[in-house]
C-alpha cells in the first residue's frame, strides 16, 4: 500500500524534499525499497549514510531503525554541503560575498565586554584573513550565545547593507525549533505583542504599541511529552529575544532559559535551535535555502 507523498515547493536550481506519510510499522530499508522502486539498494545505502533521510526531524543512517505508523519520514535529494568546522561552529556555504554557519549553542556571535576571543565574529575574521590578509567580515543578524542553528555574515559593507536594510524581503524563511516547559495544549497559534529592552538589557513584551516594537511569532507543536513541549516556530519579525520573551509570555518558557522564566535544565542547554534559513543571494540574486537536523538533545527528550 503507498503513501502519500508530498513535496514542498521547488525553488529553481533545488530538487525539493519528499515527505511520507508512515501507515505501516516497517524497517527502515525495507520501507525505502517499497517507497523507491526506481532507486537500488545501494542509492538508499548512499541516502543514508549522506545524512538524507529524517523521521519525525531525526536523521536516520541505520537501515534497521524500526517505523511506526504515524511517522513522517523526510528524504533531502539535495545532499547538504560539506562543512569545515571551527571551535564553535561550522562554515557550510561560503562564496565570494558571504558566509553560513551553524552557530553551536555557548559561543557569542559577535564580541561583548566580558568576552572578546572566543566568538564567530572572531574566528571567521581569521579565517577570510588566511585567504587575503586584508580580508574582514560583517554582522548581518545575530544568535544569542546559548542558541544554536544558523547565521549570515557578509565579506563586504555592500553586502551587509543589502541584506540589513532589505531584510523582510530578502529573507524568505527563518524556522526555529524550540522545547519549552510544561505542555501546550493547542496544536498551531500566533503571539503578537510588542517589545522594548530596558537598561539591564532584559526585553519586556507590552500590549501598548507606543511601548516597543512590534513582534509575531508563529508556533506549531511536533511533539509533547507530560512535562516538554517541541515546537517548530516561524517568526514575523526578527527583534531581539522575541522567541524566548513571547513563550515566557504564553506561560511555557524554552527550557535552561533563566533570563526569561526557564526553571528546568534537562539537558544542560537552552532549548533553542535555528533550524532553517532562506533567503535571496544579494548579488547573485539566487534562492538560498539552508536546514540542520534538530540536535539530538532536543530529541532525546522526545
Amino acid at each position: 500500500m503507498k503513501n502519500n507523498l508530498n513535496m514542498a515547493k521547488s525553488k529553481k536550481g533545488f530538487k525539493p524534499d519528499t515527505l511520507i506519510n508512515v501507515t505501516h510499522e516497517s524497517e527502515l530499508m525495507a520501507f525505502l525499497i517499497e517507497q523507491l522502486p526506481h532507486k537500488n539498494r545501494n542509492n538508499i545505502k548512499s541516502l543514508l549514510t549522506n545524512e538524507q533521510i529524517e523521521v519525525d526531524g531525526k536523521v536516520q543512517t541505520r537501515y534497521n531503525v524500526r517505523l511506526k505508523a504515524g511517522s513522517i519520514l523526510k528524504i533531502k535529494w539535495e545532499r547538504s554541503p560539506v562543512t569545515k568546522s571551527f571551535r564553535g561552529f561550522s562554515i557550510v556555504f561560503e562564496d565570494e560575498h558571504l558566509i553560513v554557519i551553524d552557530k553551536h549553542a555557548g559561543i557569542l556571535s559577535v564580541a561583548s565586554r566580558s568576552e572578546r576571543e572566543y566568538t564567530a565574529y572572531s574566528f571567521l575574521s581569521k579565517h577570510v584573513k588566511t585567504q587575503n590578509p586584508e580580508n574582514k567580515i560583517f554582522i548581518v543578524h545575530r544568535l544569542d550565545r546559548d542558541t544554536s542553528g544558523l547565521m549570515v555574515f557578509a565579506k563586504s559593507t555592500k553586502v551587509q547593507h543589502l541584506m540589513q536594510d532589505n531584510w523582510r524581503d530578502v529573507v524568505t524563511e527563518r524556522k526555529y525549533i524550540a522545547v519549552a516547559e510544561g505542555v501546550i495544549p493547542v496544536d498551531e497559534g500566533e503571539i503578537t505583542s510588542y517589545l522594548h529592552e530596558n537598561a539591564a538589557m532584559v526585553v519586556y513584551s507590552d500590549q501598548n504599541p507606543e511601548n516597543g516594537k512590534l513582534a509575531k511569532t508563529h508556533f506549531k507543536v511536533l511533539k509533547r511529552t507530560d512535562k516538554f513541549t517541541l515546537l517548530e516556530i516561524r517568526l514575523d519579525t526578527g527583534r531581539k529575544n522575541q522567541i524566548r520573551v513571547h513563550l515566557q509570555e504564553y506561560g511555557y518558557p524554552i527550557i535552561d532559559d533563566k533570563k526569561y522564566g526557564g526553571t528546568q535544565n534537562p539537558i544542560n542547554r537552552l532549548g533553542l535551535h535555528a533550524k532553517a534559513l532562506g533567503f535571496i543571494h544579494p548579488i547573485t540574486k539566487k534562492p538560498m535555502r539552508f536546514e540542520t537536523p534538530i540536535p539530538r538533545k532536543f530529541t532525546r527528550l522526545f
